[in-house]
């Protein structure tokens, strides 16, 4: 394992191009929050050649992020109330085209694996029409299919029918397909938004499943959330795997290799890191909550104050137990962080001190160190 510093996203996204030379797929953990989304764009400008005058001639990325899915939005017809459709964004360069490609039919075959709704676009409107049939019972004991059409979708399904409407322009490109041969690179940024567990899960095997069926394109994926981001792990074996994150020196890239959910191994090196070094934030403690609440539900208990109490009279773990759930449930913003008290710094030091010695973990990865005690 080996951690790279980078003075910038850009700097990083050279790195991840130059090592796609000999590898097939890498994937990325992060917060939110860190720069995700950031890093996919500065990749994709990287790929991007431009004309004298600043225009976009050639491209070689592909990419799915929150830019893509505010490419659709919601006409909801608020003037009459009943022909409400999801608007596209036809002046964008991802919908030139596929009109004649009949895309209804690449894409139904995808959202039906996860959604029962059913759609129509009119792509002469840039408009998608969403729709359900329902089979209604009749006197004479038959049904009649009754079709709701401008339907209002949730925004799971919503964000469901946006990724599925990526995989099928992404396996234009794959294909080969003569529209979409300028694409080189993959760059998927967390498509999981707003879905449950269940949903995670399965767009995750699908989406491992669809790459390891080609070797055409190179691909990057990132997230933050970690059972999507496990099951790509387990999956993809041969990805390269990486926590990424942010200090004062700029961004980090931590080479997890094979170490299984090993996301949360870094998050918890680094909050090591920062008890070490003094720069303790409040939202600390909401990331520190959350690797306790794993440890809880691994060892089979039901809440993290058996974690964090060694006995039913242990005094320190009761007050620990308080300090955690009010200081991780505060109005902290990881945009916006705020410096912990002192007094705050020093709780937290002492609960990740306890918690460690309670719970062993590779010693290669958390050698023994002195804490130091930092006024800071």
């Amino acid at each position: 394992m080996s951690d790279q510093t980078f003075s910038d996203l850009p700097a990083i996204a050279q790195y991840l191009r130059d090592m796609l030379e000999n590898k097939k797929c890498i994937l990325l953990y992060a917060y939110n929050g860190v720069g995700k989304t950031r890093l996919s764009m500065a990749f994709k400008d990287l790929g991007k050649k431009l004309n004298a005058e600043g225009e976009v001639r050639a491209r070689d990325t592909l990419y799915f992020n929150a830019f893509t899915e505010d490419l659709f939005t919601w006409d909801n017809d608020l003037e009459h109330d009943q022909e409400r459709v999801l608007r596209m964004n036809t002046a964008s360069a991802f919908f030139r085209g596929l009109a004649e490609l009949e895309m209804e039919n690449r894409i139904r075959p995808l959202l039906h694996r996860y959604c029962d709704y059913d759609f129509s676009i009119d792509y002469s409107k840039g408009v998608i029409n969403f729709f359900r049939d329902d089979r209604m019972p009749q006197e004479d004991g038959t049904y009649e299919t009754i079709r709701h059409d401008h339907s209002k979708i949730s925004r799971g399904e919503e964000n469901i029918f946006i990724w599925c409407f990526f995989l099928a322009v992404a396996q234009l490109a794959i294909d080969g397909q003569e529209a979409y041969k300028w694409v080189k690179y993959l760059y998927v940024d967390d498509p999981i938004s707003s879905l449950d567990e269940h949903n995670a899960i399965s767009v995750a095997a699908h989406l491992a499943q669809i790459l390891k069926e080609h070797d055409r394109l190179k691909t990057v994926i990132s997230s933050h959330h970690t059972l999507f981001f496990n099951v790509l792990c387990n999956e993809l074996g041969k990805a390269n795997k990486y926590f990424l994150s942010c200090n004062d020196q700029g961004w980090q890239l931590l080479d997890t290799g094979d170490t299984p959910r090993f996301y949360n191994v870094a998050m918890l090196k680094e909050l090591q890191n920062t008890a070490q070094s003094g720069n303790l934030y409040t939202y600390h403690f909401t990331i520190l909550r959350s690797i306790i609440k794993k440890t809880a539900t691994f060892h089979g208990f039901n809440h993290i104050g058996d974690v964090l109490k060694r006995d039913p009279d242990d005094e320190d773990g009761t007050l620990h137990l308080r300090y955690i759930q009010i200081l991780s449930h505060g109005n902290y913003s990881l945009f916006e962080p705020v410096e912990m008290m002192k007094e705050n710094k020093q709780i937290f030091r002492k609960i990740l001190k306890n918690f460690m010695e309670s719970y062993r973990f590779n010693p290669k990865i958390f050698p023994d160190v002195e804490t130091k005690e930092l006024t800071k």
